[in-house]
């Protein structure tokens, strides 16, 4: 069973590496470009023996405890499989 989790900056938090993405985007001529988030994505390959409910609580655990800085980053987790 896989656990993604996209963890990403609060609304409201200043986000440097987004604001740099879009400012690089607009300069290569993408003038659409109003705003970008930067963001990350983890993948986590787990033991087939939890059941769903489990596995997604011991994923909500570990983005407490090491993977999410919950003060100023939120996250999602997506049980695959």
């Amino acid at each position: 069973m896989k656990a993604i989790v996209t963890v990403g900056l609060k609304p409201g938090v200043l986000d440097v590496q987004g604001k740099a993405v879009a400012g690089a985007l607009k300069e290569l001529g993408f003038g659409g470009v109003q705003d970008a988030r930067v963001g990350k994505r983890i993948e986590i390959e787990l033991d087939n023996g939890l059941d769903r409910a489990q596995a997604e609580a011991q994923v909500r655990d570990m983005c407490e405890k090491l993977l999410a800085n919950t003060v100023i980053e939120s996250y999602r987790v997506e049980i695959a499989g």
